[in-house]
């Protein structure tokens, strides 16, 4: 007996008592933990930008009308010209000027010949710094904002959750999900910190902040 057989035969063994049609959500599994480690009244929005830092990512805090102008400043001070543009991505808040879109469908080497990439986001986690990307409108396939060596993401303070729970309750886990906690980087040979092995050595956070409530 292969070790294959012999761990679907546990689990057939362990499930022999479970009725033919019960469904996974047919019996509530209680879910008694701790929900979130921010602390109440805490803001949000600062702690995902403290946090998102802390991974020697830059962070900018910006309002929709200003946004344009974020990108263009966070373009310039890199130095990117061309980059990988998803379907999806507001036009308008592209900064005008000499920058190169890239629309798919785009290969490898050619993600890998741009400067960069800019995308939105699905969800960002406050308490741990990651943004999670869900290939929705305006984010792309996971290649677009892996190949190259730097990432632009452009995320709406209202898409913060504070912890981990918060956030997966509001992700489709059909959908191929990736977290990045700020720019790629491992410590596997020695303990050297090395960046840009498995994702893009640069990752540039825009938050847009909402609007300031008109007082009365």
């Amino acid at each position: 007996m292969s070790s294959r057989d012999a761990i679907l035969g546990r689990i057939r063994t362990s499930l022999a008592d479970v009725p033919a049609d019960e469904k996974p959500d047919s019996v509530p599994v209680p879910r008694n933990y701790r929900r979130s480690h921010a602390e109440p009244g805490q803001d949000t929005a600062a702690m995902f930008a403290e946090r998102v830092a802390d991974y020697r990512a830059t962070v900018t805090r910006t309002d929709q009308a200003g946004l344009p102008g974020a990108i263009a400043v966070a373009l310039t001070r890199r130095g990117a010209l061309r980059l990988a543009l998803p379907d999806g991505f507001p036009i308008d808040l592209l900064p005008s000027g000499s920058w190169e879109w890239h629309r798919e469908p785009l290969d490898v080497p050619a993600l890998d010949a741009l400067d960069g990439a800019i995308t939105l986001a699905a969800v960002g986690i406050a308490v741990t710094g990651t943004i999670v990307l869900d290939t929705g409108p305006g984010q792309g396939r996971r290649a677009l904002s892996l190949v190259p060596d730097y990432h632009l993401c452009v995320i709406r303070a209202e898409q913060i959750a504070e912890d981990v729970p918060d956030a997966l309750a509001r992700l489709d886990p059909t959908l191929p999900l990736t977290f990045i906690s700020g720019p790629s980087a491992t410590s596997d040979i020695e303990l050297d910190r090395v960046e840009g092995v498995h994702g893009p050595r640069t990752l540039d956070v825009i938050i847009v902040d909402l609007p300031t409530p008109e007082q009365p």
